[in-house]
């Protein structure tokens, strides 16, 4: 039986994995890194940050749902407005609440 993905794994584009996996290549040197992808330093050191909070977020077993979390993780991304998510969760919630 093959072991099962993470869902912290799971919940991440492609792009964040081909990151990773260049990161990794390069044996964690951001430098090299940036250098790669021709970017500066500080702007690859912001990308990783977005993608450690994005870990976190997709990670985080206090949030009571996938959904709750998948959610956080596309607000952090800026790929959602916090405000737009709040929303998004609250009705999800009621749905929830209405179907039990």
């Amino acid at each position: 039986m093959p072991p099962q993905v993470p869902k912290w794994i799971a919940g991440l584009e492609e792009t964040d994995l081909a990151f990773i996996k260049r990161f990794v290549l390069a044996s964690g040197s951001l430098k090299e890194l940036a250098q790669q992808y021709g970017i500066t330093y500080p702007t690859l050191r912001l990308r990783l940050n977005k993608l450690i909070d994005r870990v976190k977020a997709l990670d985080d077993e206090t949030e009571p749902s996938d959904f709750r979390r998948y959610v956080k993780a596309l607000a952090l991304d800026g790929r959602l407005d916090i405000q737009t998510a709040k929303e998004l969760i609250r009705l999800h919630e009621n749905e929830q609440g209405e179907g039990r």
